[in-house]
């Protein structure tokens, strides 16, 4: 029993000043750099930030830290909770100095993941213009406008965006590359989108529609259809497909140009539909020749084709567009010399229709070297 008018001691002693301050209601107010701190907003003027931290000095955003999250700082009011990060850990004048850029980055891309979940128009500004599209500022991240994403005007003039604040949609963002993608046409055409978007669910695959190339490129062309934007509206919208450059005929095509010219009115077989892009093909209008090939060319029969390609095993002979078999090299006579687009005299020695395969033997017409 303890001593009588004796004080009875806690059973754990103090072992740090942390614990000591908290025992008699203290608190450690020191604050390092780089330390994120909470606290209330107590003054808000033209120049700073004035934020209660709860320690022996008050802190403040003040100066460049103030520039920098002037926008966000325009979101808020007197009695705001909020986070900010710690510059100086304590001035002459006993603040401590705040930034609040941490806490203006996550509202800005807060309001990036909801503007796009909700393709609310934002407001930007024109930078820069590239081959691919234009530069754009916003609220003080740089985003980018693809070409395929200007409305009509823009894309004809993209200089007149520059320096110029217009609106924009976010339709994709990356938030750990700080990257932005906006469409300008979304608010600009967007009467147009929303018809053509109508009339995009009137399409089906399968359907075949006529239509007018408007550009041929290496991997293909584009195609211009129109389409009635409902049952019960009967006006007609204009709908662009990428034709592949394997879906431009049933033969191999190097180079599309030989094919399409721009301008030119063309069948095309819608093939494809995601995310509001058509894909259509041409050679599918019409029927593929492999359908019919064992009635066509039955085996041990003599027919005349085209060299198309030479390799190291044979030679690719072209019998008709879209078809070509293969004359073996163990088919070929020693001293044989076959050029890429040398007609030659050939048999059918097999078919397969199922892997779409022909095989061939050469027509020998004259001796072979060596022969006796």
């Amino acid at each position: 029993m303890a001593a009588k008018g004796s004080t009875k001691k806690s059973s754990k002693e103090p072992q740090t000043m942390e614990e000591l301050l908290s025992m008699y209601g203290g608190t450690d107010f020191s604050h390092s750099v780089g330390d994120k701190v909470k606290g209330k907003i107590i003054s808000i003027d033209s120049a700073r930030v004035v934020v209660d931290i709860g320690g022996k000095s008050e802190g403040m955003v003040a100066e460049k830290a103030f520039k920098e999250a002037e926008d966000f700082i325009k979101t808020l009011k007197v009695g705001d909770e909020i986070e900010a990060t710690v510059l100086v850990s304590e001035t002459r004048d006993g603040f401590t100095i705040l930034s609040f850029r941490r806490a203006a980055g996550d509202a800005l891309w807060e309001n990036i993941e909801l503007v796009s979940e909700n393709a609310t128009p934002i407001t930007v500004e024109g930078k820069g213009v590239t081959n691919s599209g234009v530069t754009v500022d916003v609220h003080g991240l740089t985003g980018f406008i693809p070409t395929s994403q200007l409305g009509h005007d823009a894309a004809q003039n993209p200089q007149s965006l520059i320096g110029k604040k217009f609106q924009a949609v976010i339709i994709d963002y990356d938030r750990d590359a700080r990257k932005v993608i906006l469409s300008e046409k979304e608010v600009s055409e967007k009467d147009e989108l929303a018809r053509a978007r109508l009339a995009m669910k009137n399409v089906k695959e399968g359907e075949i529609f006529d239509g007018v190339v408007t550009t041929v490129y290496d991997f293909g062309c584009f195609v211009k259809i129109e389409v009635p934007v409902s049952k019960k509206n009967k006006e007609k919208v204009p709908l662009e497909g990428l034709v592949h450059v394997s879906e431009l005929a049933w033969e191999k095509i190097a180079d599309p140009n030989d094919v399409v010219k721009e301008g030119d009115k063309v069948k095309v077989k819608v093939v494809g539909k995601k995310n509001e892009k058509l894909a259509f093909s041409m050679k599918q209008t019409g029927k593929d020749p492999w359908d019919s090939v064992v009635e066509r060319y039955e085996k041990d029969a003599k027919v005349k084709g085209k060299v198309m390609k030479l390799t190291d095993f044979g030679v690719f002979v072209q019998l008709e567009p879209g078809l070509e078999g293969l004359v073996h090299m163990t088919k070929i006579p020693p001293g044989k010399k076959l050029g890429r687009g040398d007609e030659v005299q050939v048999y059918v020695e097999d078919v397969d229709r199922e892997n779409k395969r022909i095989s061939l033997g050469l027509v020998l017409t004259e001796k072979p070297v060596g022969y006796r």
